[in-house]
């Protein structure tokens, strides 16, 4: 009966065809959806997005208070929420910076379950403005500034990542070192006197 109504799920989600340049058809998201990890669970979001035509924001996550793993994470369209509108010291209004969120509120829940599946247990599919999908998949030049934007972001925090692990490695390639130094004069410290006990011992039996 549970493959007979995984079955009809999938048979009852919507498919989309969105004109993209491949000119296939997409399957959306829907709640009882399983993936075998998080990252399978995202990769799935965001290329569905991108041939619907919207840039996914990565957003909450729940972790484990006892080892801190990832239960659950939510992904939505960039244009969720609102930015806050500024206004100057004496009540003069600024002029309002573009800004690319629109409080859409598309977005997909997925939840790791005790089997180690991660099951989509929320989709919200309307957006509260237009879908446009182009070649590279991104929706507009902002949008496309603004990924460009956060990789770069990502790319600094992944080289002082790698930074910080390359210390860490010399760290400890010195330690070892010094270390084998500390052990070889042990050992040369040990050879000196067995060659002394044996010398002793020849001087002795000659004498006999």
């Amino acid at each position: 009966m549970d493959l007979e109504k995984g079955v009809e799920a999938v048979s009852n989600s919507l498919v989309v065809n969105t004109g993209s340049l491949e000119g296939g058809a997409v399957l959306e998201p829907y709640v009882g959806m399983e993936f075998d990890s998080e990252d399978d669970a995202r990769k799935f979001y965001i290329e569905y997005a991108r041939r619907v035509g919207f840039i996914v924001r990565i957003m909450q996550r729940r972790r484990s208070g006892i080892d801190g793993r990832t239960l659950a994470r939510r992904l939505g369209c960039n244009k969720q929420g609102f930015s806050p509108n500024h206004r100057g010291m004496i009540g003069q209004e600024k002029k309002p910076r573009p800004s690319a969120r629109e409080g859409c509120k598309a977005t997909i829940l997925v939840k790791m379950e005790k089997s180690g599946k991660w099951v989509v247990t929320r989709f919200e599919k309307d957006h509260n403005h237009p879908l446009v999908v182009t070649a590279n998949g991104f929706s507009t030049a902002g949008d496309k500034d603004k990924k460009i934007e956060e990789l770069t972001v990502e790319l600094e925090r992944q080289e002082l990542l790698c930074a910080a692990y390359r210390e860490k490695l010399l760290c400890f390639m010195n330690n070892v070192e010094e270390q084998t130094e500390e052990l070889s004069s042990k050992i040369q410290v040990i050879v000196d006197n067995v060659r002394k006990v044996e010398s002793e011992v020849q001087k002795l039996s000659s004498h006999r």
